[in-house]
């Protein structure tokens, strides 16, 4: 359990888990040291940086003033950043900024470093980089720090339904 969240911290990482196997998806998992940052966590896990889904919860202001904010969850290439703007102009939005830690948290279910590229929250968009899905595999925190995820990206594009559009830089 987590203190500062109230929840288990293994939530995440359990339904991603069952996914991936009631799926019969093409994954391995590989275990490591505990690492968030993309890069040692590439190296650890032994593969391109390329093919690191790196994960960002973004919020969205809208046009309107006043109005409601969307948040996002961003997928790019580990070796790319995430272009704000363009997350933000695909909802119509205002501008983009990343999601405060404890909001980012709370709606992915995964401490910060180790997001997955799934969203099992109602007001959690998924965006994913049109790059991202020229790698054969991608690799990722499996919602822990010390699991990792590697997951065919046809069976990722199957099984988590991201909207496809271009968002890094």
């Amino acid at each position: 359990m987590n203190a500062a969240t109230g929840q288990d911290e293994h939530t995440a990482s359990d339904r991603l888990l069952r996914l991936l196997e009631g799926s019969g998806a093409r994954y391995e998992l590989l275990s490591h040291p505990p690492e968030g940052h993309t890069v040692r966590a590439s190296e650890l896990r032994g593969h391109p940086l390329s093919a690191a889904a790196k994960c960002m919860i973004v919020t969205v202001t809208d046009a309107v003033a006043g109005a409601a904010e969307r948040q996002v969850l961003a997928v790019v290439p580990g070796d790319r950043r995430v272009a704000l703007a363009r997350v933000a102009g695909e909802y119509g939005g205002r501008r983009a900024r990343l999601a405060r830690r404890d909001l980012a948290e709370r709606l992915s279910g995964c401490v910060s470093g180790s997001i997955i590229p799934f969203s099992f929250h109602d007001e959690l968009s998924l965006l994913a980089d049109p790059a991202l899905m020229e790698e054969p595999v991608l690799y990722f925190n499996a919602a822990r720090l010390d699991l990792s995820v590697a997951l065919a990206t046809e069976d990722y594009r199957a099984l988590a339904n991201p909207k496809i559009v271009p968002i890094s830089e």
